[in-house]
């Protein structure tokens, strides 16, 4: 492998955004290709943060940092790889639910499936179940995920479930479900496809669905 995309991923991890941006530019300049910048840089680097978070060998802070280094180096990859046609491997919406502000836990797992390779379309906090439907439409998405921290709004996600089911994206969309007080039991109660315990996991699931 080229030694720019190791510095890549490397300073990736670190959270060194400037540093990830010259590098990505500096690939550019020397002709490598978008996608192997993109897959053996910037993924690779994502992927390792990913499995060390779900080791607990780096937490929310480390998470953060590497993902901004991520999104600053995207912004200049970016227009070369619609140049070269490159696209995402799929395309998610992602929300909490109506009723619940909470949003750190949504970012996470925004920030892992963005660092698999899938564009992810974020709806922010507060969302109803005719938004998630109509984003996925808009955006032609494979994937709905949805983020809960009260139990009090878990409910909202049955109410999810049920207007996907009731929609022309009955069968063609994945409902993912998470959050604190969510289980694997309540998942399958209210007919969801998928519950994860953590961002990483919930990446790893996400990219299965889209291989």
């Amino acid at each position: 492998m080229s030694q720019i995309l190791v510095k890549i991923s490397e300073n990736l991890q670190a959270g060194k955004a400037k540093v990830v941006v010259e590098l990505v530019t500096k690939a550019l300049a020397d002709g490598l290709a978008p996608k192997a910048i993109l897959e053996e840089g910037m993924l690779a680097g994502m992927g390792v943060i990913g499995a060390k978070f779900k080791n607990n060998e780096v937490f929310v802070p480390e998470v953060l940092v590497a993902a901004r280094a991520m999104n600053r180096g995207m912004e200049v990859l970016k227009p070369a790889l619609v140049a070269e046609g490159v696209t995402s491997k799929g395309v998610g919406v992602i929300g909490t639910v109506k009723g619940d502000l909470h949003d750190i836990g949504k970012n996470l797992v925004k920030m892992m499936m963005e660092g698999k390779g899938i564009e992810m379309h974020d709806l922010g906090v507060d969302v109803s179940a005719e938004t998630y439907v109509e984003a996925a439409k808009e955006h032609n998405a494979t994937i709905i995920c949805l983020s809960a921290l009260l139990t009090t709004t878990m409910g909202e996600m049955k109410n999810v479930v049920d207007a996907v089911k009731d929609s022309e994206l009955a069968g063609k969309v994945k409902v993912m479900i998470g959050g604190a007080p969510v289980t694997q039991a309540f998942c399958e109660q209210i007919g969801a496809d998928c519950y994860t315990s953590d961002a990483a996991s919930a990446a790893d699931a996400a990219a299965l669905y889209l291989e």
